[in-house]
C-alpha cells in the first residue's frame, strides 16, 4: 500500500530518482530492484564503467540511461543526470548511491517530508549518523571537514553534508550555475553553498546505512577528495566576504530603509552597550588601517574570532569607500607628521601624483595612530550613547 501512495505522491511532485553508478555490478541490481518498488522513472548515468553495468542496465528498458564512454567523476554524472532529468519535465529528484549503501526503503522519508512542506524549496540530505561504529573513519574525517566549512561560508549546522542520498529541487537548481571543474565528490558540497545563497532551505533528513565491505566499492580518495573540497570551500569564504555578506546588508538595508536599518540592525540589535561599542571601534580602526584591499576580510574575520557584531564592524569599516579615501590619507599624512616632528606641509593636492611616495613613512605611522586613536574615541562614545539609550528599552521588557 505504501509503495502505491509513494508512487502516486512522487508523480504528483514530479519527482524521479537519478543514481550514478561506477564500477558497481555487484551491487546495482538490487538497488535498481529496491528503486522500481517506489517509481519507474529513474535516470542511471553509467560513468564509464568498465564492469558489467551496460549489461545490466539492458535488462531494465523502463529505466533511462545515459552512458559515458570515460569516467569523468561523481559530480559530472550527477550534472548530466539532473539535466536529463529536466528535460523530462521533471521537478525534483531522489538521488542515491549504487554501492549498497543506501536503502531504497528511505525513499518514502524524502517525498513525504517535501509533500508535507509548504516551502517546497528545499535540499533534503540524508543523515547517515556518523557516530556510529559501523561508519568508516575516513568518512567521519571526510564528513567532519566538509561540515566545518560549510558551515564557515554558510552557517548551516548540518549533521552530513557529505551523504549522496539527497532530494535535490533539480528545477530550481537548473536556474544557478555551477564550475566546470566540480566534476567529483565536491560538487556535493558546491550544491549546499549555491543552494543556501538562492534561498534553498537545506535540512538533514535521518537514513540507515550500510557498510558493506564485501559487496562495497567506494570511489572516494580522502586525500585528492578533501583537497578539493577545502580549495572550493576557500573560495566560497571570499565569495561570501566580498560579495554575499554586503549583497545581504544592501538588500536589507535597502528593503528597510537606511534610517530603520541603521535604528533596528545597528542600534536595536539585542548586543550588550559594550559589544557594540566595542564592534564600531572594530569597525573604525580596520576601516582607517594602512590595510588597503583586505579590510573587508579582516573586520569579518575579527569580528568572528572575538564574537562582536559583524553587521556593525562591517558597516563602520566603509568609512574607508572611495570617496572618503582622499580625505583619509591626507589626514593620516598629516597625523604622521605630527607625529614623527615633521615640518613638511602636504596638500591634497599631492595625492593625484607621486608625492604620496615620498609622504610614505608618515602615512604609515598616521595611518596606524589615526585608526587606534579614533577607535579609542569612537568606542567609548558609542558605550557612552548605547548605555544611556538601552536602560530604558531592557526596563520595558522586563
Amino acid at each position: 500500500m505504501e509503495h502505491a501512495t509513494i508512487h502516486t505522491k512522487m508523480k504528483a511532485l514530479r519527482c524521479c530518482v537519478v543514481i550514478p553508478t561506477y564500477n558497481n555490478h555487484k551491487t546495482l541490481p538490487q538497488v535498481l530492484v529496491g528503486v522500481l518498488q517506489y517509481t519507474n522513472d529513474i535516470v542511471v548515468v553509467n560513468d564509464g564503467s568498465t564492469d558489467d553495468t551496460k549489461n545490466i542496465l539492458a535488462n531494465y528498458p523502463q529505466i533511462k540511461t545515459l552512458h559515458l564512454a570515460t569516467n569523468r567523476g561523481k559530480g559530472n554524472a550527477l550534472k548530466l543526470g539532473f539535466k536529463k532529468a529536466v528535460s523530462l519535465g521533471f521537478d525534483y529528484a531522489i538521488t542515491l548511491d549504487s554501492d549498497g549503501q543506501h536503502f531504497p526503503s528511505d525513499i518514502p522519508s524524502f517525498v513525504n517530508k517535501l509533500a508535507g512542506s509548504k516551502n517546497k524549496d528545499m535540499l533534503l540530505i540524508g543523515d547517515r549518523n556518523m557516530n556510529e561504529s559501523n561508519v568508516l573513519a575516513r568518512s567521519r574525517k571526510g564528513n567532519r571537514v566538509s561540515g566545518y566549512w560549510v558551515k564557515a561560508v554558510t552557517g548551516l549546522n548540518l549533521n552530513d553534508t557529505q551523504s549522496g542520498f539527497r532530494l535535490y529541487p533539480i528545477k530550481k537548481l537548473d536556474q544557478l550555475r555551477f564550475f566546470r571543474s566540480t566534476r567529483k565528490f565536491e560538487f556535493e558540497v558546491e550544491v549546499i553553498v549555491k543552494a543556501h545563497w538562492a534561498g534553498v532551505a537545506v535540512k538533514n533528513i535521518p537514513i540507515n546505512i550500510l557498510y558493506d565491505q564485501a559487496e562495497r566499492v567506494s570511489h572516494f580518495r580522502p586525500f585528492m577528495d578533501i583537497a578539493r573540497i577545502v580549495i572550493l570551500i576557500t573560495w566560497f569564504l571570499l565569495v561570501k566576504l566580498f560579495y554575499i555578506l554586503p549583497r545581504e546588508l544592501y538588500r536589507k538595508a535597502k528593503k528597510k530603509g537606511i534610517r530603520r536599518f541603521f535604528a533596528e540592525d545597528l542600534l536595536g540589535s539585542s548586543d550588550t552597550p559594550k559589544k557594540k561599542a566595542l564592534s564600531i571601534a572594530l569597525g573604525v580602526f580596520i576601516g582607517l588601517s594602512p590595510l588597503w584591499g583586505f579590510h573587508t576580510v579582516i573586520v569579518i574575520f575579527l569580528a568572528i574570532l572575538f564574537r562582536l557584531n559583524k553587521v556593525i564592524a562591517f558597516a563602520f569599516s566603509n568609512i574607508s569607500l572611495p570617496p572618503f579615501i582622499p580625505l583619509v590619507l591626507f589626514l593620516s599624512v598629516q597625523t604622521g607628521n605630527l607625529v614623527l616632528g615633521e615640518d613638511t606641509v602636504f596638500a591634497m593636492e599631492q595625492l593625484q601624483d607621486f608625492e604620496m611616495v615620498r609622504h610614505l613613512k608618515s602615512y604609515i605611522v598616521g595611518s596606524i595612530t589615526l585608526s587606534v586613536s579614533s577607535a579609542l574615541i569612537t568606542g567609548v562614545i558609542s558605550y557612552i550613547l548605547f548605555s544611556l539609550f538601552q536602560p530604558n528599552k531592557q526596563l520595558k521588557r522586563a
